[in-house]
């Protein structure tokens, strides 16, 4: 297994992101191999980390700090770095799931979610940065 399928079966089976050193210890590597393998991740645009550390914020979809999006499944319950990646949660695991929202606007409940692999509720997602300017600032995107 390499680190980045590391960081995902970590991520799958806990619902948190691996530091690097239990990364590094599912792939069977050396710690220093792990954290340059975290960077080459961030600069391929793969997983977000945390400044200059090697504390993952994202991998997408999966994010590794609480969102407006959690995503629950019949296994965990995980967050969505947005909402988009919130339906992409659910691809990703190829499972049903409910995401617990609210409408940015208004702050109701929105109601919606993947089952049988549709998407299902009435919310419309509004994307305030282009998608060619998505990695300018990912965080705030």
């Amino acid at each position: 297994m390499n680190v980045r399928e590391a960081i995902y079966a970590h991520i799958v089976s806990t619902g948190t992101a691996p530091a690097v050193a239990e990364a590094a210890a599912i792939a069977g590597v050396e710690v220093d191999a792990a954290a340059q393998a975290y960077r080459d991740l961030a600069a391929a645009h793969v997983i977000v980390l945390a400044g200059d550390s090697t504390t993952i914020l994202f991998a997408a979809p999966f994010s590794a700090v609480a969102t407006a999006f959690r995503v629950h499944t019949p296994a965990r319950a995980y967050f969505g770095v947005c909402a988009w990646d919130a339906f992409g949660v659910a691809a990703a695991l190829g499972r049903d799931a409910d995401i617990e929202t609210r409408c940015a606007w208004s702050g109701d409940p929105l109601i919606c979610g993947v089952k049988n692999g549709r998407a299902f509720g009435d919310g419309v997602v509004h994307l305030l940065v282009p998608a060619a300017h998505f990695w300018d600032d990912i965080v705030f995107t």
